[in-house]
């Protein structure tokens, strides 16, 4: 990874510019992921402002910024369009809780089982993700109301604006730290587009296009009026007329408003909700499906990231309290009508990347986000997304591990696989956290598979005539085959003795197995004496019962495996 990311101690100024840089990127991430959702862009900027304060506060990585997301918009969506937008909070309240419920029950360190593979092709996967998504900000709208790329001296402009936005991010820092690179590249090249988008001619601008330089109220509108076509074709069907289409395009318009609106209020007492679903087992049997698959996404994803910046800032979160974290901003999102969300590692690496270490810099990213909503929504909407897009491309540069493309032939084949799969699937299916999970077991079998054939044993006869079978190597459910190849029965003597020093049993296959050969030579009238096993192969044993019946011979004191070797 580019050193984007130099390790810095943490201080309030660079907090607060690093919390004001992710605010203005949070705001069309929020407005675009409302959309993916179904829901509308306020829903979604509410959700970034609690779920970013709340888990800057409570959460277990400070510096990790939280918002709504594309993985929770893409499970939200089917909800929505199937049960309605007022089924969607209680599904989010109910994610929160089983959030909770995991962090109190520690499930958070289980992210410690994810391989270094699999991180890297997560990371890879998920800069080629966030590079794809730029290119929504090329779009426009053209006289039928769909969706077109940019085209004309305005997406030549735009791309320079782009460029000089990268520039200002890759140089500013070589000169000067007292300013975050993203915010000022912001500032300056807002300004180049205002004198731009002032100074057009006519001829510069796209159809139904008011502005030479797409903006954020710009990309708001075009997405509205997309959607709201969209919806009024599917109502009417292709014989729609243009009337009926600019009508409700512009209901739609308006009654998005832009980006301003008041402060939130509990969903429940909002009048623009017709109904609230009835508490009860059917209410329950619909969203707790949904909720516990945001749930799910919603730690793996946070996790993910917050071992990403554990390993950028040299330092480590607590993964417990950040599901803890999670969930109670997701409780309080869905109390006040949000979509919910989960950490953001785009926005994570763009306030490590300005200097954001502390908790302050999540609570002032939360905090502006608001203001934003409430008093300077005007502003924000004159920000070029050349702006925006430049500086997430700054990001995919930053993140993308590029030392991993020179150690593809110097590392075990299983581990590129890994990280080729779980990139692939991550840039194909956009599902980050499926992408671990699979990634994870396949690294799984892949252990499994290797040291199934590490069990061997060596053979010793004793002068008594009994005969040792030392094993060397793991017996578990892989290498059950194998241990049973080990022994012969009927050749053996009367007394036999399989000698644990250097192996452990690890599961109930590994029980069942050592069972089944007692049997065989019981039925052959001989003897099996088990020696040397650990603490944690007798427990086992113990444990079993009747279900497995051995001579454990008594040992005197060994050094075998303790827990603190386990």
């Amino acid at each position: 990874m580019l050193n984007f990311f130099r390790k810095r101690s943490a201080n309030l100024k660079d907090d607060l510019l690093s919390g004001l840089t992710v605010a203005l990127a949070l705001v069309p991430e929020a407005i675009a992921f409302a959309f993916v959702a179904g829901v509308s862009p306020i829903i979604g900027l509410y959700s970034a402002f609690f779920m970013g304060l709340l888990t800057a506060i409570f959460g277990g990585r400070p510096g990790m910024i939280s918002g709504a997301t594309g993985a929770m918009a893409v499970v939200i969506v089917s909800l929505v369009a199937i049960h309605g937008v007022e089924y969607l909070f209680p599904t989010v309240i109910l994610c929160g809780v089983i959030q909770i419920l995991a962090g109190i029950g520690k499930l958070g360190q289980f992210i410690r089982m994810v391989p270094h593979s699999v991180m890297l092709g997560f990371v890879n996967g998920l800069a080629i993700v966030i590079f794809m998504a730029q290119f929504g900000s090329f779009n426009t709208v053209n006289d039928a109301g769909e969706l077109t790329a940019l085209g004309g001296p305005a997406l030549y402009m735009m791309l320079v604006l782009v460029a000089i936005t990268m520039l200002i991010i890759w140089l500013l820092p070589k000169f000067t730290r007292a300013i975050p690179a993203s915010l000022a590249a912001i500032l300056v090249v807002t300004g180049l587009s205002l004198a731009i988008n002032k100074a057009a001619p006519e001829s510069w601008t796209a159809e139904n296009q008011p502005h030479a330089m797409l903006t954020v109220g710009d990309m708001l509108r075009t997405n509205t009026t997309a959607s709201a076509t969209k919806e009024v074709k599917a109502k009417l069907g292709e014989t729609a007329d243009q009337e009926a289409i600019d009508s409700a395009v512009a209901a739609a318009i308006e009654a998005e408003g832009g980006i301003s609106a008041g402060l939130p209020k509990l969903y429940f007492f909002d009048s623009q909700y017709e109904f609230l679903p009835p508490m009860n087992l059917a209410t329950l049997w619909i969203i707790f499906p949904f909720a516990l698959t945001l749930a799910g996404v919603g730690l793996i994803e946070s996790l993910m990231t917050l071992s990403l910046i554990d390993e950028i800032t040299e330092t480590r979160g607590r993964g417990n309290r950040e599901c803890f974290g999670q969930g109670l901003a997701n409780v309080v999102s869905g109390l006040f009508g949000g979509m919910g969300g989960c950490a953001m590692i785009g926005q994570s690496l763009i306030n490590v990347n300005s200097g954001g270490r502390g908790r302050a810099s999540g609570i002032t990213a939360a905090v502006c986000l608001l203001l934003f909503v409430l008093v300077l929504a005007p502003w924000i909407e004159m920000i070029p997304m050349a702006a925006l897009v430049g500086v997430m491309f700054m990001v995919v540069i930053g993140t993308f591990e590029w030392a991993s493309l020179r150690t593809f032939k110097k590392i075990p084949l299983s581990d590129v696989l890994v990280m080729i799969v779980v990139a692939a699937y991550t840039v194909l299916m956009h599902d980050l956290a499926t992408a671990v999970i699979i990634g994870v077991i396949i690294s799984a079998l892949v252990f499994a598979w290797q040291h199934a054939t590490h069990l061997g044993a060596e053979v010793i006869i004793k002068d008594d005539g009994s005969k040792v079978y030392q094993l060397h190597g793991p017996l578990f459910f892989a290498s059950v085959s194998s241990f049973k190849e080990l022994f012969d029965p009927r050749e053996d003597p009367d007394e036999v003795v399989i000698d644990f020093y250097f192996t452990r049993v690890y599961d109930q296959s590994g029980l069942e197995a050592i069972n089944g050969l007692a049997e065989k030579y019981r039925s052959l009238g001989k003897r099996l004496h088990l020696t040397h096993l650990s603490p944690e192969c007798r427990k086992l044993l113990d444990k079993a019962g009747d279900m497995v019946e051995v001579n454990m011979s008594e040992d005197p004191q060994y050094h075998v495996a303790t827990d603190r070797l386990g």
